[in-house]
């Protein structure tokens, strides 16, 4: 797993990094850097829309788990209970950077394929690929929003870690079709992150998370029926 250690710790060594930064940023700087990762988000999100709608076999499944994943989220209010976690570490909105970062870093070609090549073939390059772009994003979020930003570092890790260590059962399943399903909903995720950061409408997109999951229940209902 030392791939995963070291995307754990290029997240953590930016979120540091960018902490310190943000001691000497004036609020009207910082507000610029909000700006810059609204846009930002925005661009990657609607890259891996662009990306990943063409080769989608189902064209109405992402349609479909935006849907239920919003009206499952929203039952629960995940985002709500995000928030009051969030408010126990820290004044301000880290929830809101907090869940784009999760985002950002965790659903990615990258980031799934990557523990799975490492675990099965020994290939790293995707995770050490990923760890460099996951050190400038955590370190622009961290100047952001804080030291918080760090705590995606442990969902990462757990999220990367259950994919090496199931790797072998995971391989035949997790195909490029469902890769495929998983990226485009979650380039919608980052770009409604994008849009609530510019503060052009609040999505509450922690309430959007269970959408992702829509896609995996339809290819295991296609595989055992």
């Amino acid at each position: 797993m030392i791939g995963t250690f070291v995307n754990t710790a290029a997240i953590l060594t930016g979120s540091i990094i960018g902490t310190c930064i943000q001691k000497g940023i004036g609020e009207k700087y910082q507000d610029a850097l909000y700006n810059a990762m609204g846009l930002a988000a925005c661009g990657l999100g609607l890259n891996a829309v662009v990306q990943n709608m063409p080769k989608s076999d189902f064209p109405v499944l992402f349609i479909v788990s935006l849907a239920l994943g919003s009206l499952i989220g929203s039952r629960f209010d995940l985002m709500k209970r995000f928030d009051e976690i969030t408010a126990r570490f820290s004044k301000g909105n880290l929830g809101q950077g907090l869940s784009t970062a999760i985002l950002l870093f965790c659903i990615g070609t990258l980031s799934i394929l990557g523990p799975m090549e490492s675990a099965l073939h020994g290939d790293n390059t995707y995770l050490f690929t990923n760890a460099t772009l996951d050190f400038v994003t955590s370190l622009v979020l961290a100047s952001a929003y804080g030291i918080g930003i760090a705590f995606a570092a442990i969902v990462l890790f757990f999220w990367q870690g259950s994919i090496y260590m199931l790797s072998s059962y995971l391989a035949g399943f997790l195909t490029e079709n469902l890769l495929v399903e998983i990226s485009l909903v979650g380039g919608f995720l980052i770009f409604s992150s994008g849009l609530s950061i510019l503060k052009i409408k609040d999505c509450k997109t922690l309430n959007m998370l269970p959408s992702l999951g829509v896609p995996v229940l339809w290819f295991l209902i296609k595989r055992f029926f």
